[in-house]
């Protein structure tokens, strides 16, 4: 049987794999939508729970950093995002620490689930075989005080935030090429771009993958402790220890990709041999 004819996405399909089966209640499935995490912000603005997932089999304005948009064709990916309270955050620290947890979880349960061991690019893509296979974007909803109309959201990694104190929660944008359609890639990322199982038969369901995310996800952020996710973050990031060409500042440059701090912002060295830390901006390898 091909399982690309039976991999519905839909609850009942993935409660066999929750670890958890109460956290069924609080994951919303749709066939289409904009953005999941547009989709997310707005139902947090409106008193959305913690710990609740929206998933869509395509996106007609999938988000990735910086303005871009994220192919999301249906049937061939995943495409998720989480509500969690800015509290469930408090213990481990800084904000950006969420794409670092986000990223150790995806690549935790695709390895469980496929056998497959992806990488991460620092700071929130998920490579496999030399290609990008997955993104994420964590977003911080606010409102200011004295306004509950008056919200913000903020790219979790270099954005403009209001302040922690000012923050209601933040969205987990999780968006993975789990297949190849049959028509390819666009033109613009047709290099760059691949998915988990390439053009080859999936060896599991969608289903099955997305239940092993949310699982992952709600123990990295509920119990596991920052220091083990950070080294595990660390030990899958693909560049550390090698030349990298630095964008998305003011200014692009080349350097060495030498660590990561404990809020796992980037520690390079620069060409004069100066240390710099980076929360954001992008790397690429030489």
């Amino acid at each position: 049987m091909n399982l690309k004819d039976v991999d519905n996405l839909s609850v009942k399909g993935m409660l066999p794999y929750l670890s958890t089966p109460g956290i069924a209640v609080g994951i919303e499935i749709h066939d289409c939508l904009g953005s999941t995490n547009v989709t997310a912000r707005d139902m947090a603005l409106s008193g959305a729970r913690h710990g609740t997932v929206v998933i869509a089999d395509s996106q007609t304005a999938g988000k990735g950093r910086y303005g871009r948009s994220f192919f999301s064709p249906p049937g061939h990916g995943i495409y998720i995002s989480f509500i969690f309270e800015n509290a469930a955050q408090g213990r481990h620290g800084a904000q950006t620490l969420i794409t670092a947890y986000a990223a150790v979880s995806v690549c935790e349960a695709i390895e469980a689930t496929t056998g497959k061991t992806p990488q991460i690019k620092w700071v929130n893509d998920i490579f496999l075989d030399g290609r990008k296979i997955c993104g994420i974007l964590c977003e911080a909803v606010a409102t200011r005080e004295g306004s509950s109309q008056n919200e913000a959201v903020a790219e979790a990694n270099g954005g403009n935030t209001q302040g922690e104190e000012a923050f209601q929660c933040i969205i987990v944008g999780i968006g993975v090429n789990f297949s190849t359609p049959e028509t390819g890639y666009p033109e613009e990322i047709a290099e760059t771009a691949g998915s988990i199982f390439g053009e080859n038969e999936p060896a599991i369901t969608r289903n099955r993958l997305v239940a092993e995310i949310i699982n992952r996800m709600f123990e990295t952020i509920n119990n596991r402790d920052k220091p083990a996710i950070l080294a595990e973050y660390k030990n899958r990031l693909m560049m550390l220890g090698k030349k990298v060409f630095v964008t998305g500042m003011r200014e692009s440059f080349e350097a060495t990709a030498i660590d990561i701090d404990d809020t796992g912002r980037l520690i390079i060295k620069n060409e004069n041999g100066d240390i710099q830390t980076l929360a954001s901006g992008e790397i690429h390898g030489l």
